[in-house]
């Protein structure tokens, strides 16, 4: 038996704005800055080039300049590329309650203050809502009589 690869094009993924709103949005949670040139070229690529140049109001070899990796746009450019895209850029706060959080959620034990102040409480608040859904969850998927609590 012979096996087959075939290439994989994410241009041939980006083919609307939910999923390249979610392709830009993990590569911008992962942070690294070469990368997220890289993602706007994709998804430049697969909107038309020329097309997101003239909307951006830049030139298009400024733009390929601009989006290959490596390269250093100030923030202005970034942000009439996103724009010209039909998207906005957002900003949440990196608390660092969030990894608490994840173990938290792995073991089932309440996550610990990591913090002093509002961010703290409001992770504990999250966690127990999160919890109390997968319980409810999990009570509404199990048959009657078999699940302990």
């Amino acid at each position: 038996m012979t096996l087959q690869l075939t290439t994989f094009d994410i241009l041939d993924s980006l083919d609307s704005e939910e999923a390249i709103a979610e392709y830009l949005s993990q590569v911008m949670a992962d942070g690294d800055d070469d990368e997220l040139l890289r993602a706007l070229g994709h998804v430049a690529k697969a909107r038309g080039m020329a097309q997101l140049a003239k909307d951006a109001g830049v030139g298009r070899e400024s733009l390929y300049k601009a989006l290959k990796p490596g390269a250093t746009p100030g923030y202005a450019t970034v942000g009439k590329v996103v724009r010209a895209l039909g998207f906005r850029m957002t900003l949440k706060p990196a608390y660092r309650q969030g990894s608490e959080m994840k173990k938290a959620a792995a073991t089932g034990k309440k996550p610990a203050k990591v913090a002093k102040g509002k961010g703290a409480q409001l992770n504990v608040k999250a966690y127990e809502r999160k919890k109390s859904g997968k319980i409810a969850a999990a009570k509404a998927a199990a048959p009657a009589g078999k699940l302990r609590a």
